[in-house]
Protein backbone atom coordinates (compact mmCIF):
# COMPACT_ATOMS: atom_id res chain seq x y z
CA UNK A 1 0.00 0.00 0.00
CA UNK A 2 1.04 3.69 -1.10
CA UNK A 3 0.96 5.90 1.12
CA UNK A 4 -0.23 9.94 0.23
CA UNK A 5 0.81 12.93 1.10
CA UNK A 6 -0.61 16.32 0.70
CA UNK A 7 0.00 18.72 -2.17
CA UNK A 8 2.30 20.98 -1.35
CA UNK A 9 0.01 23.86 -2.90
CA UNK A 10 -2.86 22.35 -1.03
CA UNK A 11 -0.04 22.51 2.66
CA UNK A 12 0.54 26.30 2.09
CA UNK A 13 -3.15 27.48 1.15
CA UNK A 14 -3.88 25.83 4.33
CA UNK A 15 -1.21 27.45 6.19
CA UNK A 16 -2.18 30.75 4.77
CA UNK A 17 -5.60 30.59 5.34
CA UNK A 18 -5.29 29.65 9.14
CA UNK A 19 -3.17 32.54 9.39
CA UNK A 20 -6.06 34.78 7.71
CA UNK A 21 -8.59 32.55 10.11
CA UNK A 22 -6.61 33.75 13.19
CA UNK A 23 -6.87 37.62 11.75
CA UNK A 24 -11.01 37.32 11.90
CA UNK A 25 -11.01 36.18 7.86
CA UNK A 26 -14.13 34.03 6.65
CA UNK A 27 -13.19 31.73 3.89
CA UNK A 28 -15.44 31.59 0.90
CA UNK A 29 -14.58 29.63 -2.64
CA UNK A 30 -16.84 30.90 -5.21
CA UNK A 31 -17.66 28.47 -8.55
CA UNK A 32 -14.59 28.42 -11.54
CA UNK A 33 -17.26 28.80 -14.08
CA UNK A 34 -18.48 32.45 -13.44
CA UNK A 35 -20.85 34.51 -15.25
CA UNK A 36 -19.02 37.80 -17.24
CA UNK A 37 -20.73 40.11 -14.35
CA UNK A 38 -18.94 38.69 -11.26
CA UNK A 39 -16.32 38.22 -13.45
CA UNK A 40 -15.42 41.52 -14.61
CA UNK A 41 -18.24 43.94 -15.15
CA UNK A 42 -18.75 44.53 -11.22
CA UNK A 43 -15.39 44.21 -10.70
CA UNK A 44 -15.18 47.39 -12.58
CA UNK A 45 -13.35 46.05 -15.68
CA UNK A 46 -14.44 47.75 -18.63
CA UNK A 47 -15.85 46.06 -21.95
CA UNK A 48 -12.31 46.90 -23.79
CA UNK A 49 -10.27 45.94 -21.18
CA UNK A 50 -7.29 43.46 -22.66
CA UNK A 51 -7.96 40.86 -20.06
CA UNK A 52 -11.38 40.07 -21.48
CA UNK A 53 -9.07 39.49 -24.61
CA UNK A 54 -9.29 35.25 -26.26
CA UNK A 55 -5.83 35.48 -25.16
CA UNK A 56 -6.11 35.68 -21.44
CA UNK A 57 -10.00 34.41 -20.90
CA UNK A 58 -11.46 30.47 -21.30
CA UNK A 59 -14.88 31.85 -22.77
CA UNK A 60 -17.59 29.01 -22.49
CA UNK A 61 -21.18 29.34 -24.02
CA UNK A 62 -23.45 32.43 -23.05
CA UNK A 63 -20.63 34.67 -21.85
CA UNK A 64 -19.26 32.28 -19.38
CA UNK A 65 -15.96 32.17 -18.47
CA UNK A 66 -13.08 30.05 -16.80
CA UNK A 67 -12.55 32.62 -13.67
CA UNK A 68 -9.48 34.53 -14.18
CA UNK A 69 -8.84 35.14 -10.61
CA UNK A 70 -10.54 34.23 -7.73
CA UNK A 71 -11.64 38.31 -7.19
CA UNK A 72 -15.00 37.04 -8.90
CA UNK A 73 -16.08 35.86 -5.25
CA UNK A 74 -15.66 39.61 -3.89
CA UNK A 75 -19.20 40.64 -5.03
CA UNK A 76 -20.72 37.50 -4.33
CA UNK A 77 -19.58 37.20 -0.95
CA UNK A 78 -20.31 41.07 0.27
CA UNK A 79 -23.46 41.61 -2.01
CA UNK A 80 -25.56 39.64 0.75
CA UNK A 81 -23.77 40.63 3.84
CA UNK A 82 -23.06 44.07 5.96
CA UNK A 83 -19.91 45.25 6.66
CA UNK A 84 -17.37 44.70 8.85
CA UNK A 85 -17.12 41.97 5.70
CA UNK A 86 -13.71 40.31 5.66
CA UNK A 87 -12.75 36.93 3.83
CA UNK A 88 -10.46 34.80 2.21
CA UNK A 89 -10.90 33.59 -1.41
CA UNK A 90 -9.03 30.38 -2.02
CA UNK A 91 -8.83 28.35 -5.37
CA UNK A 92 -8.07 27.37 -8.68
CA UNK A 93 -7.58 30.38 -11.81
CA UNK A 94 -6.96 29.81 -15.29
CA UNK A 95 -5.71 31.94 -17.94
CA UNK A 96 -5.70 31.06 -21.44
CA UNK A 97 -1.95 31.84 -22.02
CA UNK A 98 1.45 29.95 -23.73
CA UNK A 99 3.20 27.51 -20.70
CA UNK A 100 6.99 28.09 -19.90
CA UNK A 101 8.70 27.62 -16.79
CA UNK A 102 7.36 30.52 -15.22
CA UNK A 103 3.78 30.59 -16.66
CA UNK A 104 1.20 28.16 -16.33
CA UNK A 105 -2.75 28.01 -17.60
CA UNK A 106 -4.11 26.84 -14.02
CA UNK A 107 -2.66 28.08 -11.27
CA UNK A 108 -4.06 28.92 -7.24
CA UNK A 109 -4.78 31.77 -5.65
CA UNK A 110 -6.13 33.65 -2.31
CA UNK A 111 -7.64 36.73 -2.46
CA UNK A 112 -8.54 38.74 0.41
CA UNK A 113 -11.16 41.45 1.04
CA UNK A 114 -11.74 43.83 3.60
CA UNK A 115 -15.32 46.40 3.89
CA UNK A 116 -15.67 48.65 6.74
CA UNK A 117 -16.04 52.60 7.96
CA UNK A 118 -12.81 54.07 7.93
CA UNK A 119 -10.25 51.62 6.45
CA UNK A 120 -7.91 52.89 5.04
CA UNK A 121 -3.82 51.53 3.06
CA UNK A 122 -2.69 51.58 6.95
CA UNK A 123 -4.78 48.57 7.60
CA UNK A 124 -3.52 46.97 4.24
CA UNK A 125 0.11 47.23 5.55
CA UNK A 126 -0.16 45.98 9.11
CA UNK A 127 -2.78 42.95 7.52
CA UNK A 128 0.33 41.91 4.95
CA UNK A 129 2.82 42.67 7.55
CA UNK A 130 1.24 40.60 9.62
CA UNK A 131 0.70 37.45 7.21
CA UNK A 132 4.25 37.60 5.50
CA UNK A 133 5.92 37.56 9.55
CA UNK A 134 3.90 34.58 9.78
CA UNK A 135 4.59 32.74 6.71
CA UNK A 136 8.14 34.15 6.47
CA UNK A 137 9.42 35.43 9.47
CA UNK A 138 9.59 37.61 11.66
CA UNK A 139 12.16 39.94 10.11
CA UNK A 140 9.85 39.78 6.79
CA UNK A 141 8.89 43.39 5.19
CA UNK A 142 6.74 44.59 3.00
CA UNK A 143 6.65 47.89 0.04
CA UNK A 144 4.53 48.88 -1.79
CA UNK A 145 4.77 50.29 -5.03
CA UNK A 146 1.84 52.80 -7.02
CA UNK A 147 0.48 50.47 -9.70
CA UNK A 148 -2.65 50.13 -11.78
CA UNK A 149 -5.29 47.49 -11.31
CA UNK A 150 -9.46 48.45 -12.24
CA UNK A 151 -10.98 47.05 -9.19
CA UNK A 152 -8.97 49.11 -7.00
CA UNK A 153 -7.99 52.55 -6.53
CA UNK A 154 -5.16 53.36 -5.10
CA UNK A 155 -3.47 50.27 -6.76
CA UNK A 156 0.02 48.69 -5.56
CA UNK A 157 2.07 45.90 -6.18
CA UNK A 158 3.50 44.59 -3.21
CA UNK A 159 7.08 43.56 -2.66
CA UNK A 160 8.16 41.13 -0.35
CA UNK A 161 12.11 41.35 1.73
CA UNK A 162 12.62 37.60 2.49
CA UNK A 163 16.15 35.98 2.79
CA UNK A 164 17.33 39.76 2.10
CA UNK A 165 16.11 39.87 -1.21
CA UNK A 166 13.18 41.81 -2.20
CA UNK A 167 10.39 40.08 -4.56
CA UNK A 168 7.32 41.21 -6.11
CA UNK A 169 4.60 38.70 -5.17
CA UNK A 170 0.89 40.01 -5.16
CA UNK A 171 -1.18 43.07 -6.32
CA UNK A 172 -2.94 45.24 -3.83
CA UNK A 173 -5.35 48.47 -2.94
CA UNK A 174 -8.20 50.34 -1.41
CA UNK A 175 -11.69 48.72 -3.07
CA UNK A 176 -13.11 51.32 -5.97
CA UNK A 177 -16.08 52.89 -5.11
CA UNK A 178 -17.43 51.05 -8.07
CA UNK A 179 -17.46 47.71 -6.90
CA UNK A 180 -18.72 48.69 -3.34
CA UNK A 181 -21.63 49.88 -5.20
CA UNK A 182 -22.07 46.51 -6.98
CA UNK A 183 -21.53 45.00 -3.27
CA UNK A 184 -24.94 47.42 -2.38
CA UNK A 185 -23.41 49.20 -0.14
CA UNK A 186 -22.28 52.53 -0.04
CA UNK A 187 -19.42 53.52 -1.03
CA UNK A 188 -19.28 57.52 0.60
CA UNK A 189 -19.82 55.19 4.26
CA UNK A 190 -17.66 52.28 3.63
CA UNK A 191 -14.36 51.75 2.50
CA UNK A 192 -11.95 48.89 2.22
CA UNK A 193 -9.36 46.78 0.36
CA UNK A 194 -8.28 43.63 -1.50
CA UNK A 195 -5.20 41.46 -2.31
CA UNK A 196 -4.58 38.83 -4.40
CA UNK A 197 -1.59 35.79 -3.71
CA UNK A 198 -0.06 33.50 -6.21
CA UNK A 199 -0.03 30.56 -4.19
CA UNK A 200 2.22 28.50 -6.48
CA UNK A 201 4.30 31.69 -6.86
CA UNK A 202 4.81 31.56 -2.87
CA UNK A 203 5.69 27.98 -2.67
CA UNK A 204 7.89 28.37 -5.63
CA UNK A 205 9.98 30.33 -3.56
CA UNK A 206 9.72 28.74 -0.34
CA UNK A 207 11.22 25.49 -2.23
CA UNK A 208 13.71 26.73 -4.90
CA UNK A 209 11.18 25.21 -7.66
CA UNK A 210 12.60 25.68 -11.11
CA UNK A 211 9.21 24.97 -13.28
CA UNK A 212 6.01 26.13 -12.06
CA UNK A 213 4.40 23.36 -14.25
CA UNK A 214 5.94 20.65 -12.13
CA UNK A 215 3.01 21.15 -9.47
CA UNK A 216 -0.03 19.88 -11.92
CA UNK A 217 1.92 17.35 -13.88
CA UNK A 218 1.12 14.46 -11.93
CA UNK A 219 4.61 13.34 -11.40
CA UNK A 220 5.04 10.94 -8.45
CA UNK A 221 8.40 11.50 -8.57
CA UNK A 222 8.23 15.20 -7.91
CA UNK A 223 5.28 15.34 -5.34
CA UNK A 224 6.83 13.04 -3.10
CA UNK A 225 9.52 15.27 -2.01
CA UNK A 226 7.12 17.00 0.04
Amino acid sequence: MIKGSIHPITEFLRTAIKVFRDLGFDVYEGPEVETEWYNFDALNVPAEHPARDMQDTFWLKNRKVLRTHTSNGQVRYAETRKPPIKAVFPGTVFRNEATDAKHETTFTQLEGLYIDENVKVGHLIWTLETFFKEIYGPDAKIRLKPSYFPFVEPGFEVDVKHDGKWLELLGAGMVHPTVIKNMNLDSEKYSGFAFGLGIDRMVIIKYGIEDIRHFRSGDLRFLKQF
